[in-house]
């Protein structure tokens, strides 16, 4: 299994120089294999391993590029093959595409390290420090949040530059499946230990037993945005207060998705450790994103983000994570199957055929939870979606606050 650890990085005037020098030699080289490919006849372009094959020859030819460690130069490589294969795979699913551009150097901030090149040293550091050693550059502090787990091997490291002009170290980690705990067997999953999620409009989420989790409020944050914002739009383009200011509005914008990271951290960890099976929609982010006053909400929500947290966490902890089709989970009644057409303003389901009456978001998560069994290949268990989930005209429903979340990093059980 792979995963990743990211750590705030500090460091030196001196090592910070070097870093920029080595980030601006990776772009030349970028734009360069780039205009290598380019400028190769069509039927005889230049795979990796040829552009590979080719390092030695440039860093004779450029002695800029001989600054470069060979592993990372050959990281940088790989970056441009599998940003062409990327936009390969754009094209083959119909969607539009150019050509891939040249990096200017606003725009390429990170350099990767790949198998070796680097070191680890834990214990040279303070309690809550560490160091990481880069080939060819030096020595740089990180804080040390999380120590990288034993049984785990570091299979790259990548140090970034963000457009707020912090410094950040990720660890590309992989462990062994052994290790890994083994998730519950099929064929012991019920109602009480499976649920299903419908990723909400007015809350965040809805769970098919009956909890809902609120929208994070970030209104405080986004009007920081705007106000900083404001004030970059009356600076002069290009000037040093220009670029004072365009770091602020970077700094208001990392800090409203850091408060969305940390809030899709803590849910989903509580979701996959008090669940042996979750189920959630397949959803078309596109089109959620389009047509209506909610987008922003469900931009925040970055629902993408917050389905692939939870698969890797499933993997983590031992718990089923399955995606579901999501069309039809609104209409159809949980209860007997019939569809019935609601507007987006109406938040309440009322089933005319069997007279099985729920909030809207909950009738959904049970529809996912029973196309989550279906997909496993269970039957749907005894108990029936009213037994398993509160009416809206009988007791509310378990409301748990954002703040909550944040506060303690679970929810109650």
């Amino acid at each position: 299994m792979e995963y990743s650890y990211r750590y705030r990085a500090d460091p030196t005037e001196v090592v910070a120089d070097r870093l920029e020098h080595h980030l601006d030699v990776h772009r030349q080289l970028y734009n360069h294999v780039r205009w290598d490919y380019e400028n190769s006849p069509e039927d005889d372009k230049p795979s990796e391993y040829g552009q590979n094959n080719k390092l030695p020859e440039w860093k004779q030819r450029w002695p800029v590029f001989s600054a470069l460690h060979s592993k990372a130069a050959q990281a940088t490589v790989a970056r441009f093959h599998r940003n062409l294969s990327n936009l390969r795979k754009l094209k083959e699913n119909g969607h539009s595409v150019g050509r891939l551009t040249r990096q200017a150097p606003a725009e390429y901030r990170s350099v990767t390290y790949n198998q070796s090149g680097f070191d680890l040293d834990e214990k040279r550091g303070q309690d809550g420090y560490a160091y990481v050693r880069f080939g060819k550059i030096g020595w740089v502090k990180i804080r040390y949040s999380r120590q990288i787990p034993e049984r785990v091997s570091i299979k790259e490291v990548t140090v970034k530059k963000e457009r707020t002009g912090e410094w950040f170290v990720s660890f590309a980690l992989e462990t062994d499946d052994k290790h890994i705990p083994e998730k519950p067997d099929v064929d012991s999953l019920d109602t009480s230990n499976s649920v299903g999620i419908d990723l909400g409009i007015q809350q965040y989420i809805h769970t098919s037993d009956g909890k809902t989790v609120d929208w994070l409020d970030l209104e405080d944050d986004y009007e920081r945005l705007r106000r900083e914002q404001r004030r970059l739009s009356r600076k002069d383009h290009g000037s040093r207060n220009y670029e004072q200011q365009r770091r602020k509005v970077a700094t208001a914008k990392r800090a409203i998705r850091r408060k969305v990271l940390d809030y899709q951290h803590k849910l989903t960890t509580w979701l996959v450790r008090e669940y042996d099976a979750v189920f959630v929609e397949d959803l078309d982010v596109q089109s959620m994103l389009q047509g209506d006053g909610t987008a922003r909400n469900r931009q925040d929500a970055a629902w993408r983000q917050f389905i692939q947290l939870l698969e890797y966490k499933g993997d983590l902890y031992g718990t089923h994570v399955v995606q579901v089709e999501a069309a039809g989970t609104t209409k159809e009644c949980a209860s007997c199957g019939v569809e019935t057409r609601k507007p987006i303003w109406v938040r309440d389901h009322a089933c005319p055929a069997c007279g099985f009456e729920t909030d809207r978001d909950a009738n959904s998560a049970m529809n996912v939870l029973q196309r989550g069994f279906a997909a496993l290949g269970l039957g749907w268990p005894e108990a029936t979606p009213v037994e398993t989930v509160t009416a809206t005209d009988t007791a509310a429903f378990q409301r748990v606050s954002a703040s909550h979340v944040l506060e303690t990093g679970s929810l109650p059980s």
